[in-house]
């Protein structure tokens, strides 16, 4: 079985030469038989047939590279020595090579040459220009249907092809997409968390001769921290174990604007000063809200992590028709070195967070040396 599928396998790939040695194996069959047909031997005209059809059968092994000149050459020896077979063979390749205005020159040339051959054996002129268009034409007609289903049929194969590469370049930048969401939601849920627990612990890393009460309170702060964010990581889990991470849910809980106050009471807990001011209707739309917190918490957690003890403004305020504004400042820090490692992800997930709303997001350096988040939000 493996030897005739590689004996079909090399047939395969040299069918192309098989047809070539066929048509002219043919043709020269065809031009023996015209020369000799004739009642009164060899005559120099039958000379002239097997010459000149020799030279036209053999150029057609080279049809499928030069079909324009294995034509051409076809076409003169029909012309000189009433030879048909290689013009025929030569006008079905080209066809299928090529269907524009050299295809109709060389055929009219063909139809030419076929007629003032057909003259001298026949003295009624009508008989070879009825029967020329169709002696040719069918030809043409046949290498035009082989030539147009082959281009058909390639491209089709290319649009397959380019749609293929088109559905799998899709889902790499989905995968990439969910990717991207599934590390800013990660981040969302836990870097503000993380940064509490550890201000908290940082708080008694530097006080270590406060009270008992004190170090129960921060202990038990950093307990209920630890367990807020354990909880939001099992939730986040436990949608990427489902196929709700498909659907474009949300992975992390889902914060309000009314949570605001909630969020900087945690960072007042943990020992910032934060001064806010939080003037936001009760009734703004879920998209805006979330994206309010989300603004908020990450300017509190880069306060937590770079800039720890230092006082810090937080100011939210909109209307409808007027939009939001959010800003959260802190002022320069004492300390130069962070309690965490920036992940660099937070305030490019929140830009994107931000701009994919319909607003505007600026962070940068104050005058003053401190840091400044600041966005505004259609409403």
């Amino acid at each position: 079985m493996q030897r005739l599928k590689r004996w079909y396998a090399w047939f395969v790939r040299r069918a192309p030469r098989f047809r070539d040695l066929m048509f002219v194996g043919i043709s020269l069959l065809t031009i023996v038989a015209q020369a000799s047909s004739g009642q009164s031997g060899w005559q120099p005209s039958n000379w002239l047939v097997v010459g000149l059809g020799t030279v036209a059968s053999l150029a057609l092994w080279w049809r499928r590279r030069f079909p324009v000149v294995v034509t051409v050459i076809a076409v003169v020896a029909l012309g000189v020595a009433t030879v048909s077979a290689p013009v025929g063979l030569a006008l079905l390749t080209l066809a299928i090579r090529r269907r524009d205005l050299v295809l109709g020159a060389l055929t009219f040339a063909a139809y030419v040459a076929y007629v003032v051959s057909s003259l001298p054996a026949d003295n009624d002129p009508t008989v070879p220009l009825l029967t020329g268009p169709f002696a040719l034409g069918i030809w043409v007609a046949i290498g035009a249907y082989i030539g147009a289903r082959r281009d058909l049929m390639a491209s089709l194969r290319d649009r397959a092809e380019r749609a293929e590469s088109e559905r799998e370049l899709r889902a790499d930048q989905a995968r990439l997409g969910e990717r991207a969401r599934i590390a800013q939601e990660m981040h969302d849920v836990l870097a503000h968390k993380v940064s509490l627990i550890a201000l908290h612990a940082g708080g008694l890393e530097v006080n270590p001769g406060v009270g008992p009460e004190k170090v129960e309170s921060s202990a038990g702060l950093i307990r209920e921290t630890a367990r807020q964010a354990m909880e939001d990581l099992r939730e986040v889990l436990g949608v990427l174990r489902t196929d709700l991470s498909q659907t474009g849910a949300d992975l992390a809980p889902i914060p309000r604007a009314a949570d605001l106050a909630r969020l900087v009471e945690a960072s007042r807990a943990a020992g910032v000063q934060v001064t806010s001011s939080l003037t936001l209707p009760d009734d703004v739309p879920a998209l805006v809200g979330r994206t309010v917190y989300r603004v908020v918490q990450e300017g509190l957690t880069n306060v937590h992590k770079h800039a720890r003890g230092v006082s810090t403004e937080v100011l939210v305020d909109g209307a409808p028709g007027t939009g939001v504004t959010v800003r959260v400042t802190n002022v320069r820090p004492v300390a130069a070195d962070s309690l965490l490692p920036g992940s660099g992800a937070g305030l490019v997930g929140l830009r994107e967070r931000v701009t994919l709303s319909g607003g505007r997001l600026e962070a940068g350096p104050t005058q003053g040396g401190g840091w400044q988040v600041e966005a505004w939000l259609p409403y």
